[in-house]
């Protein structure tokens, strides 16, 4: 496999999950100009922070007023889930250059995760196994970029309470699905569901790390062995 047969493998891999990414992007768009973010500043923020949850609990919190020492520690909270990611392609990509380790590590989404791991897993000593996670993050850093500028193009158009907020767990169900191939994974997929809806009370949406963690275990204590 070359390089660009790679990146376009990554691309492909992705590319299904637009359906509920840009509708995720326009969303964010119209919610962030609602709470006061100026179009350019919204914009740079898909950009900059490139998390689609992040950007939306701190376009919420922006519009509250909140202070940001809280507003910049609560993204930074429920992105922690992001290190869990970092881990498991750590071993694949540490022969790589500094450069690509922060390139990679920049795109590196529940998106282009779920779409690069099963090819990266299935040659993990491919010399180009990382133009497949690249090509991944790539085709979701521009379709998220596109559907922030139509959201913030619109934004004086749409409500904020479209009621598309559903396009993100559709997203997630989408993602997770099809990589249910285990008992251990169903097991851990269950536990990480049940964990996250019997802690949505927590502040500052740490009850999804601590369910990621919950299923984390789940999937360790079912005993299956690779």
């Amino acid at each position: 496999m070359t390089r660009s047969q790679a990146f376009l493998l990554g691309v492909r891999a992705l590319l299904p999950m637009h359906l509920g990414v840009a509708p995720f992007g326009v969303i964010y768009g119209v919610v962030a100009l609602s709470a006061g973010i100026p179009p350019l500043a919204a914009l740079l923020m898909s950009s900059i922070v490139f998390a689609g949850s992040a950007q939306f609990l701190l376009a919420q919190l922006v519009g509250a007023g909140a202070p940001a020492l809280l507003s910049v520690g609560a993204v930074g909270l429920i992105n922690l889930r992001h290190a869990l990611y970092s881990a498991s392609v750590a071993p694949l990509l540490a022969h790589l250059p500094r450069r690509w380790k922060l390139l990679l590590a920049y795109l590196l989404t529940d998106e282009a995760y779920a779409a690069a791991i099963p090819h990266l897993l299935e040659n993990p000593k491919s010399p180009v196994a990382h133009w497949i996670l690249f090509g991944a993050g790539f085709a979701l850093w521009a379709g998220w970029q596109l559907a922030t500028l139509a959201g913030v193009l619109a934004g004086s158009l749409l409500p904020s309470d479209l009621g598309l907020d559903f396009a993100l767990p559709l997203t997630f169900i989408a993602i997770v699905v099809p990589l249910i191939g285990s008992r251990a994974r169903l097991f851990a997929a269950l536990v990480a569901a049940a964990a996250a809806v019997m802690l949505a009370g927590l502040p500052y949406k740490t009850g999804l790390f601590a369910a990621a963690l919950a299923g984390l275990a789940a999937g360790a204590l079912s005993g299956e062995k690779r």
